[in-house]
């Protein structure tokens, strides 16, 4: 059967919400971006955010990272969590944390990439978060906050309801490096995105996220963290994406296809696939080579999920996870994909 998972409260305008660095704590070598993400989210959401000792202190140890987020799960003043940025390394702080306080007082966490683990962990333990929301990515780069990040960010932390996830006509991988002062007041280069792509079955799902950044997935199962089987996931939404180290879709196909081994892809009603990255500071092929990367990952996606699952709605093309503009997604939350309608929605309650 189905998981049923906590949902915690939502909170109110005032209260203290936990800024975290459980991987990367870029912060500490971009404190300006960060300073001006943490002056927009006190604005632009009315909470509160709370630096702990490991948000800005680079190569910080496993345990201390795992401290800072166990007092903030600890402390009944926090009402959420955020994450600044993802990294390599959080698979190695999550068994020092303490899924009984998390459990005791459930809080939205919110996080991607590598933050995968963190969320994953909060889905094991039996509660709701949400994936997406880096503040360094998302909330201090550029000229403003995007619209759509915002009021996802808004709807996971404050208000719930329910939004569609509309394609957005444009988006960027990366923009400008944090140290080079126009990071604070411009955005990297955004280029026309092709829509959504609709594979699959012809009809309406609505159930529960799992998923994340598909390397990271990678990890913990290796790792064995997956201890729920598959049916614990039966009928849900299945997210997936890629991060900026831009895996060949050959790749993306093999990680892909252990899920369908592990019986995921099967018990899956639907699968969201990101717009993946296709370029990064080190690595920018042209527009038709970028273009090729993605049409592959796309391909590859539609065929090994049609192969473990022709009955679930495919998706490809989502903005969430490794993109600009980004939609904060549900994890454990709601999601409903019309493949009849072509249309996506979610629940933040």
């Amino acid at each position: 059967m189905p998981r049923v998972l906590l949902h915690p409260a939502k909170a109110r305008p005032g209260d203290r919400v936990a800024i975290l660095s459980p991987s990367l704590a870029a912060p500490g070598f971009a404190p300006a971006v960060h300073e001006q993400a943490m002056r927009r989210f006190r604005e632009l959401t009315g909470l509160e955010p709370v630096e702990y000792p490991t948000t800005r202190q680079l190569g910080a140890s496993p345990v201390d990272r795992a401290r800072d987020v166990n007092a903030a799960l600890r402390d009944p003043s926090i009402r959420a969590l955020i994450t600044t940025i993802g990294g390599e390394d959080e698979i190695t702080v999550i068994r020092h944390l303490n899924a009984d306080a998390l459990r005791s007082d459930p809080k939205p966490i919110l996080g991607y990439s590598d933050n995968t683990n963190l969320l994953h962990w909060a889905w094991e333990a039996g509660v709701a978060s949400f994936y997406g929301g880096a503040t360094q990515v998302h909330f201090g780069p550029g000229p403003y906050v995007d619209d759509i990040h915002l009021a996802s960010v808004r709807a996971a932390l404050l208000n719930g309801g329910r939004l569609e996830l509309t394609e957005l006509g444009d988006s960027e991988d990366f923009g400008h490096d944090w140290l080079d002062p126009r990071a604070l007041t411009e955005f990297g280069t955004r280029e026309p995105t092709d829509g959504f792509t609709w594979a699959g079955a012809v009809r309406r799902i609505t159930g529960p996220t799992w998923g994340g950044c598909l390397e990271v997935l990678q990890w913990i199962l290796a790792a064995g963290r997956l201890s729920h089987a598959a049916a614990a996931f039966e009928g849900g939404v299945l997210l997936i994406e890629t991060s900026e180290m831009i895996i060949p879709a050959e790749e993306f196909g093999y990680i892909l296809r252990c899920l369908g081994e592990r019986g995921i892809l099967g018990a899956a009603g639907a699968v969201l696939v990101a717009r993946p990255p296709a370029s990064s500071f080190t690595t920018y092929p042209d527009d038709a080579a970028r273009a090729r990367y993605r049409a592959d990952q796309r391909d590859c996606a539609v065929e090994v999920i049609g192969r473990y699952n022709p009955d679930a709605v495919v998706c490809v093309g989502v903005p969430f996870g490794h993109t600009r503009p980004q939609w904060v997604l549900p994890y454990g939350g709601t999601v409903t994909v019309d493949g009849e309608a072509r249309r996506l929605w979610a629940d933040y309650d």
